[in-house]
């Protein structure tokens, strides 16, 4: 993997082109899960947004059934995202069934190249500062790649579930820190 010694940071005010550039590419490949940020964002939403993650960060004004989470840019050349990760500081029942503390993504042009590796690692050094013992990774029993991702890095699995308000099949890691 050439990736150029991508590092982990927090959204900064200095990205919000490269977040949108991002999102479109989610977009563009008929993935729609970052479909609030849009080529029309301004400088005022793109601030709500970074205030909105400290907030999150620590646990203020939290919506109902939200935990504390941070959320983790891998970036290249210190502004192109490669992919973000989201570790929640606790668990709900339900995030302990599917969702687990952390999950994860690489913009699709990105992956196969170790990126998420590399984005699992750091993320979980993360939770490691929080003081988690260890943390639960979660993924569809169908996704491969991201079962792979989770046992490079130790993932030992729990157990398959079909989650209470789901309808697929859901591997359940644990990992050490």
């Amino acid at each position: 993997m050439d990736n150029n010694n991508p590092t982990l940071t927090v959204l900064r005010p200095d990205m919000q082109h490269a977040l949108i550039e991002y999102a479109a590419e989610f977009s563009a490949a008929g993935e729609p899960r970052y479909a609030f940020i849009t080529p029309e964002m301004t400088r005022e939403e793109y601030a709500a947004l970074l205030l909105r993650q400290e907030a999150d960060s620590r646990g203020i004004e939290l919506p109902d059934g939200r935990v504390p989470q941070s959320v983790y840019y891998l970036v290249r050349g210190g502004s192109y995202i490669i992919g973000s990760s989201r570790l929640r500081h606790t668990l709900t029942s339900r995030l302990e069934q599917e969702g687990g503390h952390i999950g994860y993504d690489v913009r699709p042009s990105q992956r196969g190249k170790g990126y998420a590796t590399r984005l699992l690692a750091l993320t979980m050094g993360e939770a490691c500062g929080l003081g988690l013992p260890g943390v639960l990774v979660t993924c569809d029993d169908d996704n491969y790649a991201s079962a792979r991702v989770i046992e490079k890095n130790g993932g030992r699995l729990i157990n398959k579930i079909v989650p209470e308000d789901g309808d697929k099949l859901v591997r359940r890691y644990w990992i050490d820190l």
